[in-house]
């Protein structure tokens, strides 16, 4: 397939990001399998490292403004990053190859955008009912109790995280974020993003060298990403308070919920048999005629 297909890929991608916050993994790895027929391990695999350099330079700002709970990445590294090897190594190993194992993930994928998309079409209402626990107290004064009383939890969700992460490349983001939300409801919103932002580094960085290592990621589709993905990011978030946000949101939110429940319904599209090849008949040579 050309390569600039690919490239607009990209463009879409960090355009939704930049304007949204959402929409990387969740959205780059549909558009892969269902419209450019990339294969959904290599899809999978490439994504995670797509996904892992796009949001290393969001996690940086966030850094710069003390929007990320340091303590909150570590407990949830401490359960996700050893999910994620685990899975790999488990997908390797009990699964046989990329072809045994292409319904599981495309079921997961699946699974994954069905949870995103309905994250973020009501996220305004989750985030008020949420906001209806906060405790009345700031997180900042209480940050470091509050983290010690859930670090089972936090382990727990990234056990969760890590696996089906590693299976879908969904997840890291918007239903990170939702995941959060249900543990820390007393944290500012801000801080929840760039926590789940630092942590989707690590966990997307990890999982895709897992793939790496076991032959699913494409170096070239990467590079082609990327080319389109850095610059429209930068495009999308300098305009995205011209934009209307709460619609782009609604649409993404619907366009997964659709896309994860035909990956349900379709795990798996197996490609039509190679037509065995015709050879045609040569004509018989003339002898030449001797007079």
């Amino acid at each position: 397939m050309n390569d600039m297909y690919f490239i607009i890929a990209g463009i879409i991608v960090g355009f939704c990001v930049g304007i949204t916050g959402v929409g990387g993994g969740s959205l780059m790895t549909p558009i892969l399998i269902s419209f450019l027929r990339v294969e959904p391990h290599i899809a999978i695999g490439t994504d995670l490292l797509f996904a892992s350099i796009s949001k290393f330079c969001g996690s940086l700002v966030h850094a710069r403004k003390l929007n990320i709970v340091w303590p909150i990445v570590l407990w949830l590294a401490i359960g996700s990053i050893p999910a994620s090897l685990g899975t790999t190594w488990a997908l390797d190993h009990f699964m046989g190859g990329a072809k045994d194992y292409k319904k599981l993930l495309t079921m997961v994928l699946g699974g994954m955008l069905v949870l995103t998309g309905v994250s973020i079409v009501f996220r305004k209402q989750i985030e008020a009912w949420f906001s209806r626990r906060r405790h009345s107290q700031a997180m900042h004064n209480d940050q470091h109790s509050v983290v010690l009383k859930n670090k089972p939890l936090i382990v727990v969700m990234g056990i969760v995280l890590g696996v089906f992460v590693t299976l879908s490349s969904v997840g890291a983001g918007a239903f990170g974020v939702m995941a959060l939300v249900l543990i820390f409801p007393q944290l500012p919103m801000i801080r929840i993003i760039g926590t789940d932002v630092a942590h989707a580094v690590l966990l997307t960085l990890v999982a895709g060298i897992g793939h790496l290592l076991s032959g699913n990621v494409d170096y070239h589709l990467l590079m082609l990403l990327l080319i389109g993905s850095i610059p429209s990011i930068v495009i999308g978030t300098l305009v995205s308070s011209r934009m209307p946000e709460h619609a782009i949101r609604r649409i993404l939110g619907i366009t997964l919920l659709l896309l994860g429940i035909n990956f349900i319904v379709h795990p798996s599209k197996p490609k039509a048999p190679d037509q065995p090849k015709t050879v045609a008949a040569q004509p018989a040579t003339e002898k030449p005629v001797q007079s």
